[in-house]
């Protein structure tokens, strides 16, 4: 980029082998650091604004400063994180625009040490950056297509994408083993129920993401956030996994991505009393993070909390200890503060009175500042806004994206022979209805385009019964029902619309559009597909299953169990039926 101030770094490519780190340069520049400016490397916050010098009033309210300049400045901080609403993703000039903004304001600081600016970019149901960028199928997709270099080809494409905007880090792979059908935060994040085949794409994803020119991978939540029925940002989870049960169920995938070679870990906010009995969540639990991650798994790389604004951490300990105990714990980079300046000046205090030692911090700033140069950050904080057509959602990228998709849809049933159905003009009447106002819209224009007219009706989260009995009404005209839930469980209104519309006589295709789960709710439905999300894409590809354009390839990565009785299984863990495409 052009008129920017370079950082002073040895000459070198963006991924660097561990015998390549020059550890002296790090180390001289850590002996030249404040014992402020250290800190500040420690933290990672989010900033409201479009532009690095934008002036919004909820900087003030959050921070204490009216721009996102101003809070760099002010805090010398390590990492920003971006998120839809604090303003930061519009398109992909405003993001590469933003991003080379806040990295000139770092840059120009007395240390030159450019940022890590990160964001949560998991593909499905958690997708920060969205189109024109190429959107993959997310984690429990990407299970039931079985597939690691189907995996490793959808993070390296992702991961030069996000770089391409100046994103050089993404909170992403999950590697959480979704044992918990109730599971209310993980669910489809999870690549699935089984540890291994977590594992493997754990490992693949890591490979894709951190390929030259990509982001630094971040594998979360450790230890482990797959079997829980509470949500970590309202509450804290307790997880009651005996110790031989987590290193069968839950290790796996982290010591895949530790095999791997991954740049960072983020920490879940979860208790393990087996694994630590003093009951403190993971964040801030000292035989965890360090005994078991650093010591036992062997992982000296960059440890990242999840957000300290979630409840699972700040129950038991204030705002002001909780970043104090999680740097004793073993943790190098607190992840958005309620109150940074609180948080920050708490890790002040505690160094000067010496209950954390300086060496402590340096051991931190020295990993923080390894990574940065490992992924050529401080060789390349900035990106050229002028390139970002050739990287993002280029066609190749998108056709990518749509081949490894159409291998997830998984027909759960079809015991009435209903599907593939023929594609032509006189194929009748189809209704599409069910969750979600755009799901409905893009899945009945996907089928409109094969041939058949469609009605879209939308029926909400929980709809109520006058507008179920208009959904039967217009069921029982139609020639064809495809009806789309989004986490049924949940939903007592999803549930009777289901059922009430496979009572009409009508043909019915039930699809899921999140959670896999939900024919438990409604298992007499004959004819049943899951896309474990409902991006474009996914539902293309279910639009395509239906017609025949594409075999169902996908298996449960997950177990189906009854829904009145979970230790009976209604459909297993891989199973998933199939049919001859008709291209």
């Amino acid at each position: 980029m052009s008129g920017t101030q370079a950082t002073d770094t040895p000459k070198n490519g963006s991924s660097v082998a561990a015998d390549r780190i020059p550890h002296g340069w790090i180390t001289n520049r850590i002996n030249r650091m404040t014992l402020e400016e250290k800190v500040g490397q420690l933290f990672v916050t989010y900033a409201y604004g479009a532009t690095a010098d934008t002036v919004d009033p909820r900087n003030q309210s959050a921070h204490g400063v009216d721009t996102a300049a101003e809070l760099i400045d002010r805090y010398k901080l390590g990492g920003v994180i971006y998120f839809a609403w604090s303003d930061n993703l519009h398109d992909p000039q405003q993001i590469a625009n933003l991003s080379n903004g806040l990295q000139q304001v770092a840059v120009e600081q007395r240390m030159h040490i450019p940022l890590l600016i990160s964001t949560d970019q998991e593909h499905g149901i958690v997708t920060r950056v969205g189109a024109p960028a190429t959107l993959f199928p997310g984690n429990m997709a990407l299970g039931a297509g079985r597939s690691t270099d189907d995996a490793r080809t959808a993070a390296r494409i992702s991961g030069a994408e996000l770089r391409a905007l100046g994103i050089n880090q993404n909170f992403a792979p999950v590697a959480d083993v979704n044992v918990n059908p109730e599971n209310p935060v993980i669910g489809v994040r999870s690549f699935g129920e089984n540890p291994q085949l977590t594992a493997d794409l754990t490992a693949a994803q890591v490979a894709g993401y951190q390929e030259r020119d990509g982001v630094a991978a971040t594998a979360k939540h450790f230890p482990g956030h797959g079997d829980t029925d509470v949500d970590s940002h309202i509450g804290v989870p307790i997880i009651n996994h005996s110790v031989d049960e987590w290193w069968e169920l839950d290790a796996p995938p982290f010591q895949a991505a530790v095999g791997a070679g991954i740049d960072a870990i983020m920490t879940a906010h979860i208790v393990v009393p087996a694994l630590d009995p003093a009951g403190d969540p993971a964040t801030l639990s000292h035989p965890i993070m360090t005994g078991i991650l650093r010591d036992e798994l062997g992982y000296d790389g960059v440890v990242i909390t999840d957000a300290l604004t979630m409840q699972g951490v700040r129950d038991t300990y204030g705002d002001d200890q909780v970043p104090v105990l999680a740097l004793k714990a073993g943790v190098d980079m607190l992840l958005m503060p309620p109150d940074i300046d609180l948080a920050y000046n708490a890790v002040l205090d505690a160094v000067r009175s010496g209950e954390i030692s300086e060496r402590r911090i340096d051991e931190s700033v020295y990993r923080i500042l390894r990574l940065k140069f490992q992924r050529g950050i401080f060789r390349e904080p900035f990106v050229d806004a002028r390139s970002i057509d050739d990287v993002v959602g280029t066609p190749e990228h998108r056709a990518e994206a749509q081949r490894i998709t159409d291998a997830t849809t998984t027909l759960i049933t079809n015991d009435a022979g209903l599907l593939p159905l023929a594609a032509d003009d006189d194929a009748g009447e189809v209704l599409v209805t069910g969750w979600g106002v755009s799901t409905t819209e893009t899945l009945a224009e996907a089928i409109g385009r094969r041939g058949p007219a469609t009605e879209t009706f939308w029926t909400g989260g929980n709809p109520e019964q006058a507008t179920i009995d208009d959904a039967v009404a217009r069921a029982e005209t139609a020639d064809l029902v495809v009806v789309a839930t989004m986490n049924a469980r949940g939903s007592d209104g999803q549930q009777r619309l289901v059922k009430a519309l496979l009572a009409t006589g009508t043909p019915v295709v039930a699809v899921a559009v999140r959670d896999p789960y939900d024919i438990a709710y409604y298992p007499e439905a004959e004819t049943y597909l899951a896309t474990y999300s409902y991006t474009p894409g996914a539902l293309e590809a279910v639009a395509k299953v239906i017609f025949g354009e594409a075999a169902p390839e996908g298996r449960l990565p997950v177990t189906i169990p009854v829904a009145d009785n979970p230790g009976t299984v209604l459909y297993p863990y891989g199973h998933g039926l199939t049919y001859t495409s008709t291209d």
